[in-house]
């Protein structure tokens, strides 16, 4: 007698759950948009060359590096883990490369600029792999592991090009960073791509699935017979591949490598992931997000620079989108629940 009534309320209460699930999650990555629209009319005020065809391209150009780095971000934050080692994959990979290809102050071997896009992205792999076997054979916290990597990694980097820039790198080397298609820069096509890739993986395929299902709750992953320790590691290494595709993209934009690539990147990273609405602790958000996110940031950075802003005031500010998205995320989080 009590089981009809329950069940058939039970319907109702499961579909308003799933629609305030949805709405809530719309709501923080529409949210960006009314950002986005402050921010095109306070350009507009600060400098007419806003709304011209070579600052929009520069913006979307200066934002593609900081794209593929999140796209990698994402798939890592969505299982509940972290990875703030990108950003010196962004500067080593290509360091390494580039004293491989150059000869002035590199080590002489010369190589071809399609053998150094194998080494950037191998070495982005092999540094992917050393930090996801660290966090899930070694049961080691992903913070601390990739803390610890970053570090070494910038050390690593600065020892080897004493402090100096490369440049006079290899054209097949640098073409992604710095050539155009159909009058679109090559490293915007790249990120776009990347990203409506990254979408459709989550969506669609079972790897993107289970990097949801291990962030909301990976115990019953593990019971529903997801391989939680291989979808980890080969996050990690995608992630750190993608890194090192943006180091890529970033010598190719300045036709040059410097010691201090990628440096603070990874905050403007996660600060894009977090105004997107994808969870820190996992299992929650989209790509389209992090995109918006990525957009808005880079819309930011343009306008603060067209003002004379200065870079210590825009990290604030960074700081401060990063509190009110947090406010946003708890805001609708409460509405879910």
């Amino acid at each position: 007698m009590t089981t009809t009534p329950n069940t058939t309320s039970a319907g109702p209460e499961a579909r308003r759950a799933r629609v305030w699930h949805s709405l809530g999650r719309s709501v923080r990555e529409l949210s960006v948009f009314p950002g986005l629209v402050v921010l095109a009319i306070v350009g507009a005020v600060v400098s007419p060359i806003f709304f011209q065809g070579t600052n929009i391209s520069l913006i979307f150009q200066q934002s593609s590096e900081l794209g593929v780095i999140v796209v990698g971000l994402v798939f890592i934050v969505l299982t509940g883990r972290i990875d703030i080692s990108l950003e010196s994959t962004v500067g080593f990979a290509p360091m390494v490369a580039a004293l491989l290809m150059v000869s002035q102050g590199g080590w002489g071997s010369h190589l071809p600029g399609w053998a150094g896009i194998l080494i950037t992205l191998g070495i982005g792999a092999l540094i992917g792999l050393i930090n996801g076997l660290l966090v899930v054979k070694l049961g080691l916290d992903s913070f601390i592991v990739s803390l610890a990597m970053l570090i070494l990694l910038r050390g690593v980097t600065t020892g080897l090009s004493q402090g100096q820039t490369l440049a006079s790198l290899p054209e097949s080397y640098t073409f992604l960073g710095s050539e155009s298609v159909f009058g679109i820069p090559l490293d915007i096509v790249v990120t776009v791509v990347l990203f409506v890739a990254a979408g459709l993986f989550l969506k669609f395929h079972s790897w993107g699935r289970a990097l949801y299902a291990i962030g909301g709750n990976e115990n019953a992953a593990h019971a529903a017979g997801v391989p939680v320790d291989r979808v980890l590691i080969t996050a990690f290494v995608a992630a750190s591949t993608l890194a090192a595709l943006a180091g890529m993209l970033l010598a190719g934009r300045l036709s040059a490598v410097t010691a201090d690539a990628g440096q603070n990147m990874i905050f403007s990273a996660l600060a894009a992931t977090v105004i997107g609405g994808i969870a820190l602790i996992g299992g929650q958000g989209r790509i389209l997000g992090a995109a918006l996110g990525v957009l808005l940031l880079g819309v930011l950075t343009n306008v603060l620079t067209l003002a004379g802003v200065s870079t210590f005031w825009i990290d604030a500010v960074y700081g401060a989108v990063i509190v009110l998205a947090l406010l946003v995320g708890r805001f609708t989080g409460s509405r879910r629940s």
